[in-house]
């Protein structure tokens, strides 16, 4: 007989429950059981035969898959939840009827473009590192920037021992004391740009995403959302280089 069983993680992932690292902290916590059992990290599970609930409730693959854009207003964490009691992402599409969660993070005091999902195919090749979907940010920064410090940025800073890759960085526009930045970035580590633009002696005083590869924030007010076309998903799905459906090209 076949051995269809495949990790845990990547089930509740690709049945939309969570990304494949939410999905993980939900297993460390308890939230997870298997067959009536709590599941340990590294647990594998059989779609066809295993029984999978999450905080007691049957995990079902959704069969509408759903891409949403956000724009996300500042003071919201992108968690589908907070033991902080902080205002989470998923308050904001509450009238959306499938069960979606983030793709990647904007923190809590930044704003501006963020997607949500159920697709977990679709999810993991946004957020895997080797995939480099550019993401667009509007930055405006205290004091005025150099030309000097615009080359570091654009060419690599030095975070937790090795180089941010390259990325590309213009001034859009400039006053005393302050400047307005947009940063395109290859790579997604935590808190990238407000810890580059530390790193120089720069403080952000705003930060907005304005696009994820092709898919652009446009006038979607802030704290509205949208349903992604199919061309925008065809779209991200090519910048990470795959198929729609999550085979590669």
């Amino acid at each position: 007989m076949a051995d269809n069983k495949i990790r845990l993680q990547k089930f509740l992932s690709e049945v939309g429950v969570a990304s494949r690292r939410k999905a993980e902290e939900m297993i460390r916590n308890g939230s997870v059981k298997v067959n009536g059992a709590t599941a340990q990290i590294g647990d594998s599970v059989d779609p066809k035969r295993d029984t999978v609930t999450v905080k007691g409730k049957k995990v079902r693959k959704e069969s509408n898959m759903r891409y949403i854009l956000l724009n996300k207003p500042r003071g919201y964490v992108t968690t589908t939840d907070d033991e902080l009691g902080r205002k989470c992402v998923l308050e904001l599409v509450k009238d959306v009827k499938e069960r979606v969660y983030p793709v990647g993070r904007l923190d809590r005091i930044s704003e501006g473009a963020l997607i949500l999902t159920n697709d977990g195919a679709f999810a993991n090749a946004m957020m895997h590192p080797s995939r480099h979907v550019p993401k667009t940010y509007r930055v405006t920064v205290r004091p005025d920037i150099s030309a000097e410090k615009v080359d570091l940025l654009s060419t690599g800073i030095e975070l937790d021992g090795r180089l941010t890759a390259p990325a590309d960085v213009y001034v859009i526009s400039r006053e005393e004391g302050r400047a307005v930045l947009e940063i395109v970035l290859y790579e997604g580590r935590n808190r990238q740009i407000r810890r580059m633009c530390e790193a120089v002696d720069l403080e952000v005083a705003r930060l907005r995403r304005i696009a994820i590869g092709s898919v652009k924030l446009g006038m979607l007010q802030t704290g509205d959302w949208r349903d992604l076309t199919a061309a925008e998903v065809e779209s991200l799905f090519k910048s990470a280089g795959l198929k729609s459906g999550g085979g590669k090209k």
